[in-house]
């Protein structure tokens, strides 16, 4: 797969996929053919034997965003195509198994933002920085905020959509956009560290939790409770559950199948 990209590579290192966006000389711009990369990319490692993806960039900047040669004196279908298969690969981050963990080096803008908000989790160095930069530009940046609503509220997501304005990687952190903030020279030790973190316990029982987060943290919570108890009642009926329950009756380490 690696060879037939041609804005991405990919590398494999034990169990963790990394996919690095590589069009470093157009600050890592979504075009169509790296929006497609992206999303077949994804859904490959989804299908394999892999416990981690991390998302990272080579350049100064992490994401641009869009690439607005696209999408000048273009029609209607034409842009909406090309935004409904960006969401597919945002979706697509969060529809596999496994964790996938952004790593942030540099400026995330418009759909770059939306890329860091969309993945499960993500780590920061402290020269990173963030912005949804349509409400002071032409173009408002009306699906970035979906992912980035979700990630970190609607009072500080239509700030950063009205004033289009960067927010630093502390301030990221306090609202909830990445997880951890660190130098940048620790950046790769610190998600690795997060990776093995998240990767611990059951193949099979991560996957079901991570599918079920996601289906649940929209509905209200009546609906998402009913939801919640169907998916938990029946995966504490497979292999790795019943392994769980009775090694900690046991008294000792659980011996966990694969997905």
């Amino acid at each position: 797969m690696e060879s037939e990209l041609r804005t991405l590579t990919v590398e494999r290192s034990d169990t963790t996929v990394t996919i690095t966006l590589n069009r470093p000389a157009q600050r890592n711009a979504l075009t169509t053919e790296m929006i497609g990369e992206l999303h077949r990319t994804l859904a490959e490692v989804g299908e394999s034997d892999a416990l981690a993806v991390v998302l990272a960039a080579n350049g100064p900047v992490y994401c641009a965003g869009h690439d607005f040669a696209e999408m000048y004196h273009q029609d209607l279908v034409s842009v909406r195509r090309l935004f409904a298969s960006c969401t597919a690969m945002m979706d697509t981050m969060q529809q596999i198994p496994q964790p996938v963990i952004a790593r942030v080096h540099a400026l995330a803008t418009g759909a770059g933002c939306q890329l860091v908000a969309s993945a499960d989790l993500a780590v920061a160095s402290r020269g990173a920085s963030f912005a949804t930069p349509g409400g002071k530009g032409g173009l408002f940046c009306t699906t970035p905020l979906v992912a980035v609503g979700r990630s970190i509220g609607r009072k500080r997501a239509l700030e950063m959509g009205l004033s289009g304005d960067a927010i630093d990687a502390r301030t990221a952190y306090e609202w909830g956009l990445v997880n951890d903030v660190v130098d940048e020279d620790e950046l790769v030790a610190a998600t690795d560290a997060l990776i093995a973190r998240v990767t611990r316990g059951s193949v099979a029982s991560r996957a079901i939790g991570k599918h079920a987060f996601y289906a649940q943290i929209g509905l209200d919570q009546h609906a998402a409770y009913d939801l919640a108890i169907e998916v938990m009642a029946a995966a504490s009926l497979i292999d790795d559950a019943q392994e769980g329950i009775a090694a900690f009756l046991e008294k000792r380490p659980a011996v966990w199948g694969r997905a």
